[in-house]
């Protein structure tokens, strides 16, 4: 066998070979430190750090700026929010401009030492950030006893005016950090044709740290992180939990030229963060990312979350989800499905009221359901078809909402056109019998609103002989309408939702906007910025946690709209370059961050040929 004529030539063999990485280090283009520069100073933390760290004595070190935009470049080109890479970053791959807008030294003139005292002050710098915003400064670098530990954490739960305002101060900067690049987006119309869905879910942030110790006494270094529980999991992940909320998107119901394709085309951005101890706060911590949302304008749409917001008191999720304008799609656990309540005379299923003589085989066709077999609806004839059966005997909205949030809900056998028969209904309000009627059978619009066609109430055959008395009926049945306000249910108020469960409508919500919250779960913890990855987000403490956080949900929301430039080639209004620089003309002129001031964002320049 001879041999290629590639292997006889010694030249072309080398030519063929991969060509060794060179020493010298990676430049970063002054272009994409402006830009991220404007970007920081686009956010307005900057001048809410400088209120912090006016009040703190001593030299100003260097310059917090210096730091978090360090912090954006480790992110973007290193998927790393560890300091050791962001002196790196500042050091040796920086270019002289670049260098001289971040207050950072020439590497050719620092030696070992030299170049050891500036990453202490990256360190040091960072520290005084975090030790501005925590509500109680404590060693972050070795394990507390128990009980010092609980007076720490305590710090994060109670009343004290001056904690409080330092633990909004550290949310405000989380909540600018995040949403400058739902501005962006919004600037550049990318949400234009965007119902306003939201998918909200919790996920877990794992903490680099060990658990504490039951027999020696000790806390964990993270002393606000706790085990958080994944649905259908029993073992636990120790570390803290992150609200998120994602633009999400329903599907176009069936009979839509379009059926099951998505209602509209946008990135699908991380919308609000918010960072907090396993199991606490779950509902608040919701409410206020999407009240962060509102200065924005956008339409508010249906909001779909998993089981864990299911579970929380009606007063901390479901009622002031409403009151923002929000439509909830809930789903439940398998010991809440089917009949949940009553109000009055009407039944709760599965989240809706509907009439007190449903059949209970419909009623209850949930109950005792397992997960599996929700998911696989489609699979399950049957299933469908109770589904199906139960529309017609759930009360209709007659009124929306008001200023109280209160609803108005009307019997189903009522109104001009009723969708069940029913003679109780008509024997308390003494609807005459109707006419006889010629109905055209090739009309399917006529044969269906007759009478006939319609289900009819089952009625026990002893009120059949004999009439009950009004009094002894469910208030729905003495009068057609009845009036739903916040909180009427009690504690079953939690299950009510907007949207029949399993119904096909509820399955066109509810299926795609949690899979796009999954899907923002999965670009968040892929191979590029990971956040389950605690090694990429050394950093000690909750607050600290919460601003590196924050830095790598706002690089993973820039690299979504840079990838949804490449892959839909949507024609924007203005590019990503002058967008941030309008961002920063709406800061105040005066800037000057901890005493540098930044540098002019970049332009395009056209030239003609």
């Amino acid at each position: 066998m001879s041999k290629p004529r590639a292997w006889r030539s010694p030249e072309k063999i080398r030519k063929c070979r991969p060509r060794p990485v060179t020493d010298a280090p990676f430049e970063i283009p002054d272009s994409k430190v402006g830009q991220l520069d404007a970007l920081l100073h686009g956010t307005g933390v900057l001048e809410l750090v400088d209120v912090e760290l006016a009040r703190r004595p001593g030299p100003k070190g260097l310059p917090v700026r210096t730091v978090l935009v360090g912090l954006l470049l480790s992110l973007h080109y290193h998927r790393s929010a560890s300091l050791a890479d962001v002196c790196r970053v500042l050091l040796d791959e920086l270019r002289a401009p670049a260098r001289g807008w971040l207050g950072v030294p020439d590497p050719d003139s620092l030696d070992a030492h030299g170049r050891h005292a500036f990453t202490r002050c990256v360190y040091r710098s960072f520290d005084r950030l975090t030790t501005a915003l925590d509500p109680f400064r404590c060693d972050r670098r070795s394990r507390l006893p128990a009980d010092e530990a609980t007076v720490v954490a305590s710090a994060w739960e109670d009343t004290d005016a001056e904690r409080v305002r330092r633990r909004a101060v550290l949310q405000e900067i989380s909540d600018r950090l995040v949403l400058v690049t739902v501005r962006l987006a919004h600037r550049r119309g990318l949400f234009k044709g965007w119902r306003g869905d939201i998918g909200v879910g919790t996920t877990p942030v794992p903490a680099w740290h060990h658990e504490p110790s039951e027999h020696r006494g000790l806390a964990s270094v993270e002393i606000t992180a706790g085990w958080h529980y994944c649905g259908g999991s029993d073992e636990g992940i120790f570390g803290h939990s992150a609200t998120l909320l994602v633009a999400a998107s329903r599907r176009h119901p069936v009979g839509h030229p379009q059926a099951g394709e998505r209602v509209s085309r946008h990135p699908q951005l991380v919308l609000g963060l918010v960072l907090d101890s396993p199991g606490k706060r779950i509902g608040p911590n919701a409410i206020h990312a999407l009240t962060a949302l509102a200065p924005f304008g956008f339409p508010t749409g249906i909001l779909a979350s998993d089981r864990a917001y299911t579970d929380q008191v009606s007063t901390h999720f479901a009622q002031p989800a409403r009151r923002l304008g929000y439509q909830l799609v809930l789903d439940y656990k398998r010991e809440n499905r089917g009949i949940q309540g009553t109000h009055e005379g009407a039944l709760l299923v599965d989240g809706s009221l509907a009439c007190p003589a449903m059949p209970t085989a419909l009623a209850q066709a949930t109950f005792d359901l397992s997960d599996k077999a929700v998911r696989g609806i489609d699979d399950d004839t049957v299933l469908r078809e109770q589904i199906a059966a139960r529309e017609p005997y759930y009360l209709r909205l007659k009124e929306s909402a008001d200023e109280r949030g209160a609803i108005r809900l009307q019997c189903p056998a009522s109104g001009p056109s009723p969708a069940v028969a029913c003679p109780r209904f008509n024997q308390v309000h003494q609807i005459p019998a109707p006419r006889p009627a010629t109905v055209d059978l090739t009309n399917r619009r006529a044969t269906a609103a007759h009478t006939a066609a319609k289900p009819t109430v089952p009625i026990p055959q002893a009120e059949r002989l004999r009439a009950l008395p009004k009094q002894e009926l469910p208030r729905i049945c003495q009068k057609p309408t009845i009036t739903v306000r916040p909180g009427d249910l009690g504690k079953r108020d939690k299950f009510r939702q907007d949207r029949h469960y399993l119904h096909p409508s509820w399955q066109d919500a509810y299926r795609p906007e949690r899979a796009n919250i999954e899907g923002a779960n999965g670009r968040l913890k892929s191979h590029g910025i990971n956040i389950a990855d605690p090694s990429k987000r050394l950093a000690h403490g909750r607050v600290a946690q919460t601003i590196l956080l924050a830095l790598m949900v706002c690089s993973a929301n820039l690299q979504m709209l840079f990838s949804w430039d490449q892959t839909t080639g949507t024609a924007a209004n203005g590019d990503l370059v002058s967008v941030i620089a309008e961002l920063t003309e709406t800061v105040p002129a005066s800037i000057t961050a901890n005493g540098l001031s930044p540098p002019q964002p970049p332009t395009m320049v056209r030239t003609s040929t």
